[in-house]
């Protein structure tokens, strides 16, 4: 069964997007210009936007502070579904040698990244990810992405061909970031008061990897970098690459853009956080800017329940009063629906909903 666990789906082949602006030309073309979109609000000021929480991981950690801290991290997950995290414990120099080789994988030549690109059926490599027809409208970005943990569902072609150090970097990363992804995890069971069995699905769990390159865009008005969408997965940790901003999450019906705390990580609610917390914690709508002036690089790590385990409310949460809201369901089954469709906004979150009887 475990080969079949990673083919979760794939993606339409596009052209990758550092090659089409190069040829841009002053112009976005059509396949990528999205008037379907809300426009990207360029103007607006970050000083005024209402503030992401910031939570201290050294606070969640020691016994004095330890409980003001858990309140504000439970806050955070049922309001915002977003956070930043600061004192986190992973090592500023292995970050910035994570960023140089992101930096350093996107600026390979075509004729390496070929080897990297996603092959048919499959959706880890270079390329782009929720395309399922040749009409779709295109996001203004590429992407690596790649599983990278448990460690056997690794694509050798892929993770074992990354250049060096770059693999060496990404493999300690990737562990530091399970165990900070963990360490989330059993703070958000503490805040819920929810049995730790109801979240078992977690140990060894699934965990991937997204790189992305937003390259200068002629016409940032007119594209989008990522389509606003909630993370389909347990806990993101996004990590940004360089200084140019672009991240921006739906709050009460406005996109409020993200000003990354230096030395912090943008932690987010996935999906499957809403629907193991029977709605207590929110997915929120994100979606990526471009701009004219220069690249943007970011890379989100997902960690999410193991493949073949089963998910839904956690049972501990669920009572006469608070039945049910979504069904349960195979993970790998789950994904593998998710991949068959575009992406757009928390649809796919509806589609795990348990429809309430109308006469009820």
């Amino acid at each position: 069964m475990e080969p079949e666990l990673t083919k979760l789906g794939s993606s339409i082949p596009v052209p990758s997007i550092q090659e089409v602006a190069k040829e841009a030309l002053g112009r976005v073309p059509l396949r990528y210009q999205r008037p379907d979109q809300d426009p990207p609000f360029t103007s607006i000021d970050t000083a005024c936007s209402p503030k992401v929480p910031v939570i201290d991981m050294l606070m969640l950690l020691s016994g004095d502070s330890m409980d003001v801290e858990l309140e504000k991290l439970h806050d955070a997950c049922k309001e915002w579904g977003f956070l930043q995290l600061i004192n986190h414990g992973v090592s500023s120099s292995l970050v910035e040698k994570v960023k140089k080789g992101i930096q350093g994988l996107f600026n390979l030549p075509m004729e390496e990244k070929k080897k990297l690109w996603q092959r048919p059926g499959d959706l880890e490599g270079f390329g782009q990810a929720f395309v399922v027809s040749e009409e779709q409208k295109l996001d203004w970005a590429d992407m690596f992405f790649m599983t990278a943990l448990p460690t056997h569902l690794r694509k050798p072609h892929l993770f074992s061909n990354l250049p060096l150090p770059f693999r060496k970097d990404i493999e300690a990363y990737s562990a530091e970031l399970r165990n900070i992804a963990l360490k989330i995890l059993a703070f958000q069971v503490k805040a819920l008061g929810i049995d730790s069995d109801d979240v078992r699905i977690f140990e060894g769990g699934w965990q991937a990897m997204r790189m992305n390159c937003y390259p200068p865009c002629p016409e940032p008005e007119l594209a989008i970098g990522l389509s606003p969408h909630s993370d389909a997965v347990g806990i993101t940790i996004l990590l940004q690459i360089n200084e140019m901003e672009g991240l921006q999450i739906r709050k009460d019906g406005a996109w409020v853009p993200i000003k990354p705390m230096p030395d912090a990580f943008i932690v987010n609610v996935g999906d499957i956080m809403e629907i193991v917390t029977n709605g207590i914690y929110r997915s929120i709508e994100h979606r990526a800017t471009v701009n004219s002036e220069k690249e943007r690089l970011s890379i989100a790590t997902f960690y999410c329940p193991k493949l073949d385990g089963e998910m839904g409310p956690a049972p501990s949460l669920i009572t006469p009063e608070t039945p049910p809201n979504f069904k349960r369901i195979v993970v790998a089954d789950y994904f593998k629906e998710l991949f068959k469709r575009r992406l757009d906004g928390k649809s796919f979150l509806d589609v795990m909903r348990i429809a309430k009887d109308q006469n009820s």
